[in-house]
């Protein structure tokens, strides 16, 4: 980090901080049914074009966003707005947006960071406000329930400094006091966190950036919504990727037990065979249709700075990582369906051969018997 000295300290003229949390809840969901049963004014949320993007560069198919009325949330001496943003997937997940106005310095921020961190309200409260959405949306969708899993993350917006600082300025001169902002951290930290904590930055003009790590983001600019629902979506990405792991792992457990099953031919039948194939079977898909879901839902190769934005995004929560070990426990078990299947053929042509065996010794044994 180079050693520079820091101006006068930078104060916030508008700004705020966006509290985003994402649940699993069901399989999947009807987003025609769910828009028909919600009150409250709806829209399908789609990236804003800002620039030059190709068509499909969008959600296939769009999330639901609701707004609702919500309780405002004490953090410190700040409090939420009075409405959240509930934005539904199709296949499966639930995000709550919990917006915090700010003005003032960077130490203030800090501050606040810790609190928000900390609060136990929050989690509650997004909890609960989508415990009772889901009593609403119950009749037009199947198995709703919130999964234990929750994925949070915090989007400091910086929309205007009151003595004019630049980007460039801010990730460098201030880089110490972005860091603790977006690390939650109240003590200073070392250079070399420092330095990890704003590695990845971006900015499409001269007066804005993006600095991306891995519980939140820093935004200073005015027009971030394209970059916000592209955060809100690689951790909603983290959240079904964790959620499918856990499932994953729990199918390759139940799966082994199944095959490392002793018995002779005659203490397990073949029925039991179709009916673990069948199992394990279903397990495989399920978790084969949930990854493709996720992975497909957003279309983030047709605008380029969007894109990078996703990428270093992805990079910072480890999205690859969660990807590749999806795959490696989708193909176990596809190994272990398919070891299944071969011992089921063999146990099968063990059986005919007693028979043939049995039918030979009849053959045998009637001319004798007459």
């Amino acid at each position: 980090m180079p050693n520079q000295t820091p101006s006068a300290e930078p104060r916030v003229k508008q700004g705020a901080c966006i509290v985003l949390f994402a649940f699993d809840v069901a399989p999947h969901i009807d987003l025609q049914g769910c828009e028909q049963r919600v009150v409250a004014a709806t829209h399908r949320q789609k990236i804003t074009k800002r620039r030059r993007a190709l068509e499909y560069f969008e959600y296939r198919p769009a999330p639901l966003v609701i707004s609702l009325n919500a309780n405002p949330i004490r953090i410190g001496r700040r409090q939420s707005q009075a409405s959240a943003d509930v934005v539904i997937y199709d296949f499966g997940a639930v995000t709550t947006t919990y917006t915090i106005p700010f003005a003032g310095s960077l130490l203030e921020l800090i501050t606040l960071s810790g609190e928000i961190y900390g609060s136990e309200d929050l989690p509650r409260e997004a909890r609960q406000l989508v415990a009772d959405l889901l009593g609403v949306l119950q009749d037009g969708t199947r198995e709703l329930a919130i999964a234990d899993i929750v994925e949070d993350y915090v989007i400091f917006h910086i929309e205007e400094f009151e003595n004019g600082l630049t980007p460039n300025d801010l990730s460098t001169l201030h880089a110490n006091q972005v860091a603790q902002i977006i690390r939650s951290e109240a003590e200073a930290l070392s250079e070399q966190e420092v330095r990890d904590a704003v590695a990845l930055r971006i900015a499409f003009g001269k007066s804005d950036v993006a600095i991306l790590d891995w519980n939140a983001a820093l935004l200073y600019g005015r027009d971030v919504d394209d970059l916000r629902t592209v955060i809100e979506f690689a951790n909603v990405q983290l959240l079904e990727m964790r959620f499918l792991d856990r499932q994953l792992d729990t199918a390759l457990e139940e799966s082994y037990a199944i095959v490392s099953q002793q018995g002779g031919i005659w203490r397990r039948p073949l029925r039991s065979y179709r009916r673990d194939m069948r199992k394990i079977a279903g397990l495989q898909v399920d978790g084969a249709i949930l990854f493709e879901r996720v992975s497909n839902a957003l279309k983030v190769f047709g605008e380029e700075y969007l894109s990078r934005v996703y990428g270093l995004t992805a990079e910072r929560l480890h999205l690859a990582a969660w990807d590749a070990s999806a795959l490696r426990k989708l193909r176990t078990l596809e190994s272990i369906y398919e070891k299944l299947t071969d011992e089921s053929s063999a146990r099968r042509l063990e059986i005919l051969e007693w028979i043939i065996v049995l039918l030979i010794a009849i053959s045998i044994a009637l001319p004798l018997l007459t």
